[in-house]
C-alpha cells in the first residue's frame, strides 16, 4: 500500500500519564507507516510535551479546560470551527474513550474508531466511532492504547515493539542541575492525595541513598513537601521549576526515578530510564512493567472498574523495601 498521503489522527488529549503512555504507538505506527501524516489532538496544557516531536506532524491544542473555565461560547465556537476546518483524515482514532475526546472526533472529517461500549470509560463515547475495539478496561493500559490503535489501523505488533522501543520524546543535553555522580529523581506528588507516599517517608527513603536525590515538584503545597524533606535530609534536593520538555529532559538523564502513580513518574519508562513507581489506590495496570521498571503496590485491593480515592494505604509500603529495589537498579 503507497501510504505516502495516508492521513492519521489521534485524539488522546489528556492526562500527562495516558499521553506519555500512548506515545510508544507512533513508533509502531511509523514501523508499518513510514510517510504517512500524524496529528495529535491534545488538551493545549499538554501540547508542549508532544510539540516538534519527530514522528507528528502537527499537535493541535485545544483549550477544553479553558473553554469550561471561562464558559467561553466565543472559543467553544472558535474550537469548533477550527475542528471543522482541519482536512480530512483516513482514519481517526480515539485513544482516550471520554465523551469529550469522541467530541473532538465528531467534528473531524474521517472515519472514526475507538473502544466499544463496554471497553470505553464512558459508554456514551462508543456512539460517535464508526469502528470500534472490544478492549478489556482491566487490560494494562498501554497494552490498550497500543491495541486501539493498531486495530483502527490493522496491524500487527508483539510486546517486542513495546519492549525495544526507543525513548519516547527527544533527549538535549544533560541539565547542569544534576551531578557528575549518579542522580535519583523522586517525583513526590501526584493527582490525588491518596496516591502520594508521605513526605516523612520519601525523607527516610533519601536518607538511605547514597545519592543525590532531585525532588520532583509540580505546585505549591508539593514544593512545600519538596523544602520539608530537603530540610531534613542532606542528600535531597530541590529541583528547580521546570516545563514539561524540561522535565522530560531531566528525567531522561536521571539513574533511577522513585515515584507515586503520576505522568513524571511514567516518563521514566518513555525514556528507558530506571524506575519504582509507587501504588496504593491503583495498581501495575498503570506501567509496562520491565526488568529496569517495577512497581511495588501496598496490601489493598483494587477494583480498577471502581477506584477507592479513600485507600490511603500506599502509606502503609515500607521505605526499606523501596530502597532493597532502588539499591538492585542502581548497580
Amino acid at each position: 500500500m503507497n501510504t505516502r498521503n495516508f492521513r492519521i489522527a489521534i485524539v488522546r488529549l489528556s492526562a500527562l500519564g495516558d499521553i506519555v503512555n500512548t506515545a510508544v504507538t507512533l513508533q509502531i505506527i511509523r514501523k508499518h507507516y513510514p510517510d504517512a501524516t500524524i496529528d495529535w489532538y491534545v488538551e493545549e496544557a499538554f501540547a508542549p510535551i508532544l510539540n516538534n516531536h519527530p514522528l507528528i506532524h502537527e499537535v493541535i491544542s485545544i483549550p477544553l479546560k479553558r473553554i469550561k473555565k471561562t464558559k467561553s461560547l466565543t472559543l467553544l465556537r472558535k474550537t469548533i470551527q477550527s475542528l471543522k476546518s482541519r482536512p480530512p483524515y483516513d482514519q481517526i482514532i480515539d485513544a482516550q474513550g471520554l465523551l469529550k475526546s469522541a467530541l473532538v472526533t465528531y467534528f473531524l472529517k474521517g472515519k472514526v474508531h475507538g473502544f466499544d461500549r463496554f471497553s470505553a470509560r464512558e459508554k456514551l463515547a462508543a456512539r460517535f466511532y464508526d469502528t470500534a475495539s472490544s478492549i478489556p478496561y482491566e487490560l494494562n493500559v498501554i497494552k490498550r492504547n497500543v491495541l486501539v490503535i493498531t486495530e483502527a489501523l490493522n496491524l500487527s505488533y508483539d510486546e517486542n515493539d513495546i519492549l525495544d522501543k526507543e525513548p519516547l520524546f527527544p533527549i538535549q543535553e544533560k541539565p547542569q542541575t544534576l551531578s557528575k555522580t549518579k542522580n535519583i529523581a523522586c517525583v513526590i506528588g501526584a493527582s490525588w492525595p491518596s496516591k502520594c507516599y508521605p513526605k516523612e517517608r520519601f525523607a527516610t527513603l533519601c536518607a538511605g541513598l547514597s545519592y543525590p536525590c532531585y525532588l520532583i515538584w509540580g505546585n505549591e503545597s508539593e514544593r512545600l513537601d519538596a523544602e520539608w524533606i530537603a530540610s531534613h535530609v542532606s542528600n535531597a534536593l530541590i529541583a528547580p521549576k521546570m516545563s514539561l520538555s524540561e522535565l522530560v529532559n531531566f528525567i531522561a538523564h536521571c539513574d533511577l526515578i522513585i515515584g507515586n502513580d503520576t505522568g513524571p513518574t511514567h516518563m521514566a519508562w518513555a525514556m528507558n530510564r530506571a524506575s519504582i513507581t509507587l501504588f496504593g489506590p491503583t495498581n501495575e495496570r498503570m506501567i509496562f512493567p520491565t526488568n529496569i521498571n517495577i512497581g511495588i503496590k501496598s496490601l489493598s485491593t483494587v477494583n480498577i472498574l471502581k477506584i477507592d480515592r479513600s485507600d490511603f494505604s500506599i502509606r502503609d509500603i515500607d521505605p526499606s523495601t523501596i530502597l532493597q529495589k532502588a539499591k538492585e537498579l542502581l548497580v
